[in-house]
């Protein structure tokens, strides 16, 4: 699956300082906009209904927008955005054959974004236990972030309740638990 964020970006980084509305490569960016858009707007619709959905109203846009850049040869910025685009072409067509994919891989960069920021630090662990422990706790956080918790209440919750625990199952400690989802927010 591509990323259509990444192909916008191309596009947005080919524009002209002086651009106008009229200028192809705004025209390209804000028809990624509006195909982006709309896959937010179909996110709380059913797997089958937004499958029909984007078949309806995004599959024709995409479809222009890849005819649009086989037409062109251009160099430059603009001859790169074009070749990158259509390079992704058939992963980003693969957004309409599951409706469970995104068009946009940015929520998944984002969770990584704290692994990413710390990538360097990470060379320095003396021994696999060691990074072991940092991604499982790496794990933790981001699964609790996007449980909607606060990180650190989430973390001070486990590290108080788990110790103590005698017949409790450890999926009551689960960032969706409701227990925690009451208590770590």
């Amino acid at each position: 699956m591509a990323c259509l964020a990444h192909i916008r970006r191309k596009f947005y980084d080919a524009r002209p300082k002086n651009y106008s509305s009229k200028c192809v490569t705004h025209k390209e960016v804000t028809l990624c906009n509006v195909l982006l858009a709309l896959d937010k707007s179909l996110k709380d619709l059913s797997v089958i209904v937004r499958y029909e959905k984007r078949l309806e109203i995004a599959k024709p846009k995409l479809e222009e927008f890849f005819e649009w850049c086989g037409s062109l040869t251009e160099h430059g910025k603009l001859g790169t955005a074009i070749t990158y685009a259509l390079n992704q072409k058939d992963s980003t067509m693969n957004f309409l054959s599951d409706s469970r994919l995104l068009l946009s891989n940015n929520i998944a960069e984002h969770g990584i974004k704290s692994l990413v920021v710390g990538r360097k630090n990470w060379l320095f662990f003396q021994s696999f236990d060691g990074a072991h422990a940092v991604a499982s706790i790496l794990g933790l956080l981001e699964t609790a972030k996007i449980n909607g918790l606060h990180s650190r209440k989430y973390l001070d919750y486990l590290l108080t309740h788990l110790p103590n625990r005698q017949n409790t199952p450890l999926e009551a400690y689960l960032s969706w638990s409701p227990k925690v989802q009451l208590e770590s927010r």
